[in-house]
């Protein structure tokens, strides 16, 4: 079996150099508030091009906000003004001199907003007049857990408001020289919440039936889609499951994969080459079956049934799983989170391990 894991991939008119990519994982070290508030810093540079001098193909930013009452904690990246684009772009010029391709991951947070860092409070929101604190919004006034603020629900005028801040960060994002956006459609993030009737209570045109709860993120995809480059890849990822209709014991309704091959068929409609398959997020109660690899049959049917190009996710850490998981088309590609934080350098250890090649940064040539 060649070694498949290693060679490069297409999207238009971008080509990949290889199949182990980095998806997005919240730092929560940007400057809260302030000038600097939302820009990236030391850390985030560090973080990010450890993962590129170690032969990642493709490295996503953490969920980067399109609006400061977007981000998920007041210490997450934003890219909704132009110093925050003119920080990013020290970041993704030497992602590309190091031959991987910058992708950032556009983000509003929706009812899970205000929180605090994961290591401080494990995540517990903050309270709307708290410092550092607001008050979330969502689909529907109903709170992301019992103890959770309950948000304002969106008016239609409102929805419109963040569809434009998704193009402007699209612009930003360009500018400041990513290759590659992704629209974070899930771990119950705005659009998720959009997408789930677990957390989405509307009646109007925004609600209801599958069309009216898809509405808002096709006009996302569609907003960004048209400042984005014809010639560059949108991605867009989505929580495949809530994980509530896998459980015979748990009644309550939630977006099921079934639904995911349905919104893979429209989005490839408008313009999205690629889908990147997670779980969960809307329903923090929910029993979930997690193993190696526990979510990447959900790509595989995505693939299977659309045509469409996927990335798996999930418990993905030894080479040879990897490579197995691109070798026989489950996906296009994998998508590794804790495992890259544990080994910036995965992907050059992999290829030795299996026989591919990654670049190698001069200044570690030796005779």
């Amino acid at each position: 079996m060649s070694t498949t894991l290693f060679t490069p991939y297409a999207l238009r008119s971008l080509t990949i150099p290889n199949r182990v990519w980095m998806a997005p994982m919240c730092q929560y070290s940007a400057a809260p508030d302030g000038d600097a508030a939302g820009a990236p810093t030391d850390w985030h540079f560090t973080h990010l091009a450890a993962r590129a001098t170690g032969g990642t193909g493709l490295i996503l930013t953490e969920a980067t906000a399109v609006s400061p009452e977007g981000r998920i904690s007041p210490y997450d990246l934003g890219i909704w003004n132009d110093t925050q684009a003119a920080a990013f772009r020290r970041i993704a010029a030497f992602l590309k001199e190091q031959g991987t391709v910058p992708g950032i991951q556009l983000a509003h947070a929706g009812r899970k907003a205000s929180t605090e860092r994961t290591w401080v409070d494990r995540g517990g929101q903050i309270a709307p007049d708290a410092p550092h604190g607001w008050r979330p919004v969502g689909p529907s006034a109903v709170p992301f857990a019992p103890t959770s603020t309950r948000p304002d629900e969106l008016t239609e005028e409102r929805i419109g408001e963040i569809v434009r801040q998704f193009a402007d960060a699209a612009r930003r994002a360009l500018d400041a020289g990513f290759e590659v956006a992704e629209v974070h459609g899930a771990h119950g993030y705005l659009i998720s919440q959009f997408l789930s009737p677990h957390a989405n209570r509307r009646t109007d045109a925004y609600g209801g039936s599958f069309e009216g709860r898809t509405r808002f993120a096709l006009e996302v995809v569609d907003a960004v889609r048209a400042v984005w480059p014809e010639e560059l890849p949108l991605f867009f990822r989505v929580s495949a499951t809530d994980w509530l209709t896998e459980n015979p014991e748990d009644d309550r309704e939630g977006w099921t994969p079934d639904d995911t091959v349905r919104l893979a068929k429209e989005l490839q409609a408008h313009g999205v080459d690629l889908m990147d398959v997670s779980s969960g997020g809307n329903a923090p109660d929910a029993r979930v079956e997690a193993g190696p690899g526990y979510q990447v049959p959900f790509a595989e049917r995505v693939r299977d049934e659309t045509g469409m190009p996927v990335a798996a996710v999930g418990l993905i850490t030894e080479p040879a799983q990897a490579q197995e998981i691109v070798a026989t088309g489950r996906a296009d590609a994998v998508l590794l989170g804790r495992e890259l934080l544990r080994n910036p350098y995965w992907a050059r250890n992999a290829a030795a391990e299996l026989g591919g090649d990654v670049p190698t940064p001069v200044q570690y040539h030796r005779a």
